[in-house]
């Protein structure tokens, strides 16, 4: 496998971008953070502009021209955050004071409550608006309850509006006024003055006023050192928060002044002033179809007047245009916080881009809302079952995007985030087809610069920082095999967008789970993207993704053209599971009678509960793999290139290990089995059984542990001594007795001051002992050995948390995370034996910063056994 070749040659390419926050430092700390990331493995920087003082101006030139020029010669590449800070959109302050006429406008309602009859009534209306706001419509309706109007009642009275008062004749029953405004007031207090995303006038000032002033100064750069621009975390920003549920969430609502133009042919006669205010009042169907028919429109108008623009402009001039929306806690279909549709929102980009920060993915916190740095806490199984999903299938089936999805990772975390915890969130990622990481981040800022931590590299004060080379060879050699070839699943998940929109619905992370535990690998497929899919010989195919099945997230409503869809589907011979029940109607308020039915009579489509789901579709056959027992902390990855398979394999279990039997469809093109670590570069030769048509091995994985599985048309330059995976290690020879310990901060080492001596290995942070150390703790012993046993191992239990050994003055190397196995082949003598083990922590102890309350503040050290096993 030319791929594999490549790795184990170290060839790969680079797939890490990381934050370089910039504040103005002087050129020597620039070049030398320049030189800091390059020596750590890392071949290109995202350069931040938040805390920088003067973002495109002369400092800002200054401070780019030396990290432009260290990257020139490095042959590294620089992408750019494409606004003066973070959510991009002010257009470095200029929509708020040079364009206010692009400022993001918003629709607001006024509501009042009156009795009838009332003949000549004059309702004052002007305290419903400020002097800089527009009244564009009045309109009455008929109450049915608390807070429910009837639709069929609702009358445009705008005519009857005179200086302020409507004057109208009020007949009999409670009724409700509705006052519609056009305003730039009231929206969410960070994007304040914020630039209006669905105007394309507007996001032309912000590619005038960043765009074209990096490429007049870099133009010859560009598609070169020169990568791209990178938009972090825009939005529609009419309210604050997650929870921006269209029909759901009393909000205002984003808007332009020619949307009821725009709506015009989705309403009877034309008449959308009518209809607006079921955006907010509850009318049944008709509530529920305007506010589809309003989301519908307005997320593809920011798609297509921000992120496609942005995207052209730069794809014209031979750069790349990446970043990411915000996705917490479902944001990524409403408003507020997001941008209305995922998919659409990031299309016209050229990667997939995602983020996590401030704790959203921790190991085992995958059930449920947990408490973190936000009051409401973070929605569990969202991040961990649906968010990366979600980001990977958009990097596959946008052919624009390559294979690439992108994920800013390990931001905010706090300083006891170390390496162990940023390799299980890379893993977590790598093994849902995540492929590009921009890790948060470099600060050349004094240490400790509280913004944001961990830093890494901390100023020369991170003791991890020089084994950091070990995760990012890691993440690229992995990345470089899980990239250009073609992602496998049987199955796929519907996005539940537009039917949240519609009215009741079910969020896709509650079948994501289910497939995810049982080892059933799918994408998360939008309605756009489906209506496209080209359908055949029993599959639906995008962009050479072929798919058996598809699961629809339980949904009250889904768009017409897509029910169509569905109908051709399942004649296909595709196997359709809807959960719960079927859909009632169509978005668009249409019962869709002929549809229904013939979802509901077809053989070919299986309304089921959800906690049916896995088991339906193992006995259907639509499993890729099996494992000979339920493990709902495994995880795989099917990754195919033309001269071979790639799976990796991950326990993602944060305190147990696994074993299983794991069962693979025997390949067409056959060819050799191997087991790659990529940790240590290492390939293995794989013993696989062939049983009933399937490849089946035995899976051993400790916490923490991943691997990968390759099946290869040619032969592959084996790296290791014997199997690495099914063999046991039976006899355990112990190393006890007096250890000797010294200590080094990260400035010190190598240079160590006794600790005294220890005869029980247990934490050094404990009350007693030094509980605020950060940095290597060595620990020296001298053991006996009258035989030397073959292949053996050292094996070191719990560790905390990067370990380096030497045996006998020979470095065995380092492991940043579990399994702490060496091979000490070749390196044992008859008779005495010198084992030196260092242990370097986090600069959580040193610190104890805000964020890292929300981590487990772990031991310093070894607390576990040190023995040799053969």
């Amino acid at each position: 496998m030319r791929k594999m070749i490549e790795v184990l040659e170290q060839k790969e390419s680079n797939y890490i971008l990381p934050f370089f926050w910039q504040h103005g430092e002087e050129e020597t700390v620039l070049r030398k953070h320049m030189q800091v990331i390059y020596e750590s493995g890392i071949y290109a920087v995202c350069v931040e502009s938040r805390p920088h003082p003067d973002y495109v101006g002369p400092q800002w030139w200054h401070d780019l021209d030396i990290i432009m020029d260290e990257a020139r010669t490095r042959g590294m590449k620089v992408w750019i955050l494409d606004d003066a800070h973070f959510p991009t959109g002010s257009a470095v302050g200029r929509i708020q004071s040079d364009y206010p006429q692009y400022q993001k406008q918003f629709l607001k309602i006024h509501q009042q409550d009156f009795v009838g009859p009332q003949p000549q009534a004059g309702i004052l209306v002007k305290w419903a608006v400020m002097p800089t706001e527009q009244i564009i419509g009045i309109v009455s309706a008929r109450k049915s309850g608390p807070d429910e109007i009837h639709a069929d009642s609702l009358v445009d009275l705008t005519e009857f509006l005179h200086k302020g008062i409507v004057h109208w004749d009020m007949p009999e029953g409670r009724w409700r006024i509705f006052t519609l405004i056009q305003t730039t007031n009231g929206g969410e207090k960070a994007t304040e003055g914020y630039l209006n995303p669905l105007v394309p006038e507007a996001t032309r000032i912000l590619i005038d006023t960043v765009h074209e002033a990096h490429y007049a100064r870099y133009q010859q750069d560009f598609g070169k050192t020169f990568a791209g621009f990178f938009s972090d975390e825009p939005r529609f920003g009419n309210v604050k928060g997650p929870l921006a549920s269209i029909g759901r969430f009393d909000m205002i609502l984003p808007w332009r002044n020619d949307l009821p133009a725009l709506l015009k042919e989705k309403f009877a006669e034309g008449d959308v002033i009518r209809h607006l205010p079921l955006l907010w009042a509850n009318a049944g169907i008709e509530s529920d179809r305007t506010r589809y028919h309003y989301m519908d429109l307005v997320s593809r108008l920011y798609g297509e007047h921000f992120t496609q623009q942005l995207g052209d402009w730069c794809r014209e001039r031979n750069v790349e245009y990446i970043g990411h929306v915000i996705e917490d806690n479902n944001a990524h279909a409403r408003l507020g916080y997001g941008a209305g549709h995922f998919y659409r929102s990031l299309w016209g980009q050229d990667m997939s881009g995602i983020d996590v920060v401030l704790h959203q993915i921790m190991p085992g916190m995958d059930d449920g809302y947990f408490k973190s740095l936000t009051a409401t806490g973070w929605d569990g199984e969202f991040f961990h079952y649906a968010l990366a999903k979600m980001g990977a299938s958009l990097g596959h089936l946008d052919p624009k995007k390559r294979g690439r999805t992108m994920c800013e990772v390990y931001g905010a975390y706090g300083f006891s985030e170390g390496l162990k915890l940023m390799k299980w969130l890379t893993d977590h990622m790598l093994v849902r087809g995540v492929n590009q990481f921009v890790p948060h981040a470099f600060s050349p800022k004094e240490y400790p610069d509280p913004d944001c931590p961990p830093h890494l590299y901390a100023n020369g004060h991170d003791p991890q920082y020089r084994y950091l080379s070990v995760l990012t060879k890691y993440m690229n050699r992995v990345s470089h095999l899980l990239s250009d070839g073609l992602h496998i699943a049987p199955a796929a998940i519907l996005y539940h967008g537009e039917a949240e929109w519609s009215g009741d619905y079910m969020l896709f992370q509650k079948p994501a789970r289910e497939l995810t535990q049982h080892q059933i690998d799918f994408d998360v497929i939008s309605v756009d993207l489906l209506l496209a899919a080209e359908v055949q010989n029993q599959k639906f195919e995008i962009n050479g993704e072929q798919f058996s099945a598809l699961i629809i997230p339980y949904a009250e409503a889904l768009p017409a053209l897509f029910l169509e869809k569905l109908c051709e589907m399942a004649a296909a011979g595709i196997q359709v599971y809807i959960l719960n029940s079927l859909p009632e109607r169509s978005s668009e308020g249409n019962t869709v009678v002929e549809a229904i039915h013939y979802l509901g009579s077809s053989n070919n489509v299986h309304v089921l509960e959800l906690a049916h789901l896995a088991s339906a579709m193992i006995e259907a056959g639509l499993n890729e793999i099996s494992v000979s027992e339920f493990q709902p902390y495994l995880r795989y990855y099917h990754y195919h290139h033309n001269d071979g398979e790639v799976y990796m394999f991950f326990n993602e279990d944060p305190a147990k290990a696994m074993a299983t039997t794991i069962s693979l469809p025997a390949a067409e093109v056959g060819g050799k089995w191997f087991a790659y670590d990529a940790l240590s570069n290492s390939l293995y030769p794989l013993t696989v059984d062939l049983n009933n048509g399937m490849h089946c091995f035995e899976l051993k994985l400790e916490k923490y542990e991943s691997i990968i599985i390759l099946q290869s048309e040619e032969r592959l330059p084996g790296r290791a001594q014997g199997a690495y995976l099914g063999k046991e290690h039976a006899n355990r020879i112990p190393i006890s007795g007096e250890w000797n310990v010294s200590i080094a901060n990260a400035a010190q080492y190598p240079e160590f001051v006794s600790h005294g001596t220890y005869k029980e290995l247990r934490s050094l942070a404990l009350p007693n002992d030094m509980p605020l150390f950060s940095g290597t703790v060595r620990y020296e012993i001298e053991f006996v050995l009258n035989e030397v046993p073959a292949q053996a191992q050292l094996v070191i239990n719990e560790p905390y948390e990067v370990a380096q050994v030497w045996m006998n003055e020979q470095d065995l190397g380092t492991r940043i995370c579990p399994p702490y196995a060496y091979d000490v082949h070749g390196t044992l003598h008859e008779g005495r034996n010198c084992l030196i083990i260092e242990v370097t922590n986090t600069l959580g102890k040193e610190q104890q910063d805000y964020l890292s309350q929300y981590l487990i503040q772990e031991p310093t050290g070894i607390v576990g056994n040190v023995f040799l096993q053969y």
